[in-house]
């Protein structure tokens, strides 16, 4: 299901083609963004349910010697790895830890070597005067690198959504949880029938678990480790 396929689905299940809203102050709204608004919340919800393959991204990049701090990337999230190397390896993958940990461990800059430890330290902040806080975040390492060393960081962040995109793995693959969950968001806009909102809910509710039987349970096994599944026979 693409965008257009998408949207077309939600203003017929809710017989509503969201006409353009003037507000108070006479700005408009047009159905479009509402729409969109619809989908993506819904994106959200089903992006912070189910830990899908497609909301995994991988970087590498370096961290300097004697520069403890590594900055997150713009549209970073969570973390599922992150590793230091040099040359062609071998990798070593820090073990995550807080802020106070590799302060009250490694309490001074010229404790170097190669890095064990992160954390998430905060956001990161411009060069001044004064220096201001970003929108972005960084991570501490502990001991400060010796060296400079190659990092890759695997990292949970969300996928372009289809209103922009388009085509979408989500779309394409599980787009039942995509609609059900756009259509919960539009019948809490419209404060529609609260039986109706109970169906789309359940609906959604049951796709979100075959959703999950899906990226949380079959994409992280096989036959060969985890044998083939088998319904009992009575």
């Amino acid at each position: 299901m693409n965008y257009s396929e998408l949207s077309s689905a939600i203003q017929t299940y809710t017989e509503n083609n969201f006409p353009t809203i003037t507000l108070a102050d006479s700005s408009t709204v047009s159905y479009t963004t509402q729409i969109n608004r619809f989908i993506q919340q819904a994106e959200q919800r089903i992006y912070n349910s189910v830990q899908f393959p497609s909301i995994r991204k991988n970087v590498t990049g370096t961290v300097t010697v004697n520069n403890k701090y590594l900055s997150a990337p713009d549209d970073f999230l969570a973390t599922y790895s992150l590793a230091v190397f040099s040359g062609s390896g071998p990798y070593t993958f820090l073990l995550n830890k807080d802020v106070n940990f590799i302060r009250e461990a490694y309490p001074t800059p010229t404790d170097t070597g190669t890095p064990k430890y992160y954390a998430l330290f905060g956001p990161t902040t411009t060069a001044g005067p004064p220096p201001l806080p970003t929108a972005e975040l960084s991570f501490i390492l502990g001991p400060t690198p010796d060296t400079t060393y190659s990092v890759e960081l695997h990292y949970y962040y969300y996928p372009e959504s289809i209103t922009t995109a388009v085509n979408t793995w989500l779309g394409d693959n599980f787009d039942t949880v995509l609609l059900y969950g756009s259509l919960v968001e539009a019948y809490t806009f419209m404060k529609g029938e609260t039986d109706l909102i109970a169906l789309y809910d359940g609906k959604y509710k049951e796709a979100l678990g075959l959703a999950k039987r899906l990226g949380d349970g079959m994409e992280r096994q096989d036959a060969y480790r985890s044998g083939q599944y088998r319904q009992a026979v009575t």
